[in-house]
């Protein structure tokens, strides 16, 4: 069984490689102002390019592997960004905040239960005004595809530590309540032997109407409902739903 810290870098290393989102998640810091919370940031994907524009960022994860990397990654220093390892359902900070976002489609991997008590989390520490914003697969999508699917090679990449390949493969299975979707890493060495370890996301499956409606029983107005990061609206095919709201105004 692989170690959870060389699963970590794995993660890291074919993830960091995606950055189609990045300019959505800036120009949303852009509109919004800072301080600025990601909630569930890994080792700091959307987290390092924020704080790199020079926003102040603090990032809150309860994955002691992935926030290694990030301490890691930020060894060398950035003046406004802040690691913080928590629960995101259940955490406490003093500063309050312009802007908070659970970006890289972790919201749908929480429970009903654990989505509703990180909605009131980020609530007590969003200012008036302050925004809270989510990503997810669009659920619409999700409830159409089949039962399961073949594995597809999707990418090759370098292993970080030992330059030897990495070819990535995915595939999915599908019930009514949930969709995981299931990485295999092949890691292939000189001598011809594979060290393999695949790893599942789990997503709970939920309505756009239902997912809507626990941000409005939050007490935050939708102010914004995206269907990619072009800032196109949500449509049936859409491949996100993004979900942008803010605290409601009495």
């Amino acid at each position: 069984m692989m170690h959870p810290y060389s699963l970590a870098i794995l993660y890291h290393a074919h993830h960091s490689r995606h950055l189609e989102d990045i300019p959505f998640w800036r120009e949303l810091a852009r509109r919004n102002g800072n301080p600025i919370l990601e909630l569930g940031c890994g080792t700091g994907r959307v987290t390092m390019a924020l704080a790199k524009d020079g926003l102040h960022v603090i990032g809150l994860d309860i994955n002691a592997n992935m926030l290694s990397i990030l301490r890691k990654r930020t060894s060398s220093g950035i003046p406004k960004l802040s690691i913080l390892q928590a629960d995101m359902t259940n955490f406490h900070l003093a500063l309050p905040f312009a802007l908070i976002i659970m970006p890289c489609n972790t919201y749908s991997t929480l429970s009903r239960n654990n989505r509703e008590a990180s909605l009131r989390s980020a609530c007590r520490h969003l200012l008036p005004s302050g925004t809270f914003a989510v990503s997810l697969p669009n659920p619409m999508v999700l409830e159409t595809l089949p039962r399961k699917s073949e594995p597809q090679l999707e990418e090759t990449f370098l292993h970080p530590q030992s330059g030897n390949p990495v070819q990535v493969s995915s595939s999915w299975r599908r019930s009514a309540h949930d969709f995981t979707l299931l990485w295999t890493y092949d890691h292939l060495l000189p001598d011809g032997r594979v060290e393999r370890f695949t790893s599942q996301v789990r997503h709970h499956l939920a309505s756009v109407e239902t997912l809507l409606d626990e941000f409005h029983q939050a007490g935050l107005h939708i102010n914004g409902l995206y269907g990619d990061y072009d800032w196109s609206d949500i449509k049936p095919d859409s491949p996100q739903m993004i979900i942008c709201a803010e605290t409601k105004k009495f």
